[in-house]
Protein backbone atom coordinates (compact mmCIF):
# COMPACT_ATOMS: atom_id res chain seq x y z
CA UNK A 1 0.00 0.00 0.00
CA UNK A 2 1.15 3.19 -0.84
CA UNK A 3 0.84 6.29 1.57
CA UNK A 4 -2.33 7.66 1.82
CA UNK A 5 -3.56 10.85 0.86
CA UNK A 6 -7.11 12.74 2.18
CA UNK A 7 -6.77 14.58 -0.95
CA UNK A 8 -8.22 11.55 -2.81
CA UNK A 9 -11.00 10.91 -0.67
CA UNK A 10 -12.28 14.78 0.14
CA UNK A 11 -15.04 14.63 -2.64
CA UNK A 12 -16.64 11.55 -0.79
CA UNK A 13 -16.50 13.11 2.45
CA UNK A 14 -19.71 15.49 3.78
CA UNK A 15 -18.95 18.49 5.65
CA UNK A 16 -22.05 19.67 7.91
CA UNK A 17 -21.65 22.81 9.79
CA UNK A 18 -23.60 23.69 12.89
CA UNK A 19 -23.49 25.71 16.02
CA UNK A 20 -21.54 24.86 18.82
CA UNK A 21 -20.47 26.04 22.47
CA UNK A 22 -17.13 27.28 23.47
CA UNK A 23 -15.75 30.77 22.41
CA UNK A 24 -17.43 33.48 21.03
CA UNK A 25 -19.72 34.75 23.09
CA UNK A 26 -23.12 36.17 21.48
CA UNK A 27 -21.75 35.31 18.03
CA UNK A 28 -21.41 31.95 18.90
CA UNK A 29 -25.32 31.39 18.72
CA UNK A 30 -25.53 33.23 15.39
CA UNK A 31 -22.84 31.28 13.56
CA UNK A 32 -22.30 27.85 12.67
CA UNK A 33 -18.69 26.94 13.38
CA UNK A 34 -18.73 23.46 14.31
CA UNK A 35 -17.55 21.38 11.57
CA UNK A 36 -18.77 17.63 11.52
CA UNK A 37 -16.91 15.72 8.39
CA UNK A 38 -19.15 11.72 7.70
CA UNK A 39 -16.87 9.46 5.67
CA UNK A 40 -18.69 6.39 4.37
CA UNK A 41 -16.18 4.04 4.64
CA UNK A 42 -17.91 1.13 4.09
CA UNK A 43 -19.77 2.67 0.67
CA UNK A 44 -16.08 4.33 -0.61
CA UNK A 45 -15.73 3.61 -4.40
CA UNK A 46 -11.95 5.40 -4.13
CA UNK A 47 -11.01 2.63 -1.29
CA UNK A 48 -9.80 -1.18 -2.03
CA UNK A 49 -11.46 -4.08 -0.27
CA UNK A 50 -8.38 -4.48 2.09
CA UNK A 51 -8.28 -0.49 2.34
CA UNK A 52 -11.53 -0.91 4.06
CA UNK A 53 -10.98 -4.12 6.00
CA UNK A 54 -7.96 -2.22 7.18
CA UNK A 55 -9.81 0.99 8.19
CA UNK A 56 -12.75 -1.28 9.35
CA UNK A 57 -10.28 -3.26 11.88
CA UNK A 58 -8.35 -0.73 13.42
CA UNK A 59 -10.62 2.31 13.70
CA UNK A 60 -13.61 -0.06 14.74
CA UNK A 61 -14.73 2.10 17.91
CA UNK A 62 -14.67 5.16 15.79
CA UNK A 63 -16.69 3.73 13.21
CA UNK A 64 -20.71 3.85 13.69
CA UNK A 65 -23.02 0.88 12.47
CA UNK A 66 -23.19 1.72 9.15
CA UNK A 67 -19.79 1.83 8.55
CA UNK A 68 -19.44 5.95 8.79
CA UNK A 69 -16.51 7.49 10.26
CA UNK A 70 -17.55 11.11 11.87
CA UNK A 71 -15.00 13.32 13.12
CA UNK A 72 -16.25 16.75 14.18
CA UNK A 73 -14.03 20.14 15.34
CA UNK A 74 -15.50 23.08 17.05
CA UNK A 75 -12.39 24.71 18.90
CA UNK A 76 -12.22 27.74 17.03
CA UNK A 77 -14.00 30.27 16.57
CA UNK A 78 -13.64 30.18 12.42
CA UNK A 79 -15.26 27.61 10.56
CA UNK A 80 -12.82 27.39 8.33
CA UNK A 81 -9.74 26.27 10.81
CA UNK A 82 -12.52 23.96 12.22
CA UNK A 83 -12.64 22.54 8.90
CA UNK A 84 -9.52 22.56 8.61
CA UNK A 85 -8.44 21.28 12.51
CA UNK A 86 -11.10 18.29 11.16
CA UNK A 87 -9.69 17.05 7.93
CA UNK A 88 -5.93 16.81 9.58
CA UNK A 89 -7.31 14.74 12.35
CA UNK A 90 -9.07 12.64 9.12
CA UNK A 91 -5.82 12.56 7.59
CA UNK A 92 -4.02 11.26 10.84
CA UNK A 93 -6.67 8.88 11.51
CA UNK A 94 -6.40 7.29 8.36
CA UNK A 95 -2.70 7.24 7.86
CA UNK A 96 -2.78 5.16 11.61
CA UNK A 97 -4.60 2.84 10.07
CA UNK A 98 -2.73 1.91 7.33
CA UNK A 99 0.45 2.06 8.89
CA UNK A 100 2.05 -1.79 9.29
CA UNK A 101 3.52 -1.77 12.70
CA UNK A 102 6.79 -3.04 13.15
CA UNK A 103 6.38 -7.61 14.57
CA UNK A 104 7.45 -7.84 18.14
CA UNK A 105 11.04 -9.34 18.82
CA UNK A 106 10.74 -11.74 21.70
CA UNK A 107 13.60 -11.20 24.09
CA UNK A 108 14.97 -12.75 27.03
CA UNK A 109 16.16 -10.58 30.50
CA UNK A 110 19.52 -11.16 31.23
CA UNK A 111 21.19 -13.02 33.70
CA UNK A 112 22.15 -9.56 35.65
CA UNK A 113 18.64 -7.99 35.04
CA UNK A 114 16.71 -11.24 37.15
CA UNK A 115 18.86 -11.17 39.70
CA UNK A 116 18.43 -7.55 40.11
CA UNK A 117 14.71 -7.77 40.35
CA UNK A 118 14.87 -10.45 42.41
CA UNK A 119 17.08 -8.41 44.66
CA UNK A 120 14.66 -5.97 44.98
CA UNK A 121 11.85 -7.82 45.47
CA UNK A 122 13.56 -9.66 48.06
CA UNK A 123 13.99 -6.12 49.90
CA UNK A 124 10.71 -4.78 49.31
CA UNK A 125 9.79 -8.12 51.00
CA UNK A 126 11.98 -7.69 54.17
CA UNK A 127 10.85 -4.26 54.28
CA UNK A 128 6.82 -5.17 54.51
CA UNK A 129 7.97 -7.70 56.98
CA UNK A 130 9.28 -5.45 59.34
CA UNK A 131 6.51 -3.52 59.33
CA UNK A 132 4.16 -6.06 60.43
CA UNK A 133 3.44 -7.00 64.64
CA UNK A 134 5.89 -8.74 66.68
CA UNK A 135 3.99 -11.57 68.10
CA UNK A 136 5.35 -13.14 71.57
Amino acid sequence: MNKFSIHTIKSEVEVKTSRSGGPGGQHVNKVETKVTLRFNVAGSTILSADEKSLIQKSLSNKLTKEGHLIITSDGKRSQLKNKEIAFKKLDRMLNRAFAVSKPRKATIPTKASVKKRLESKRKHSEKKGLRKRINH
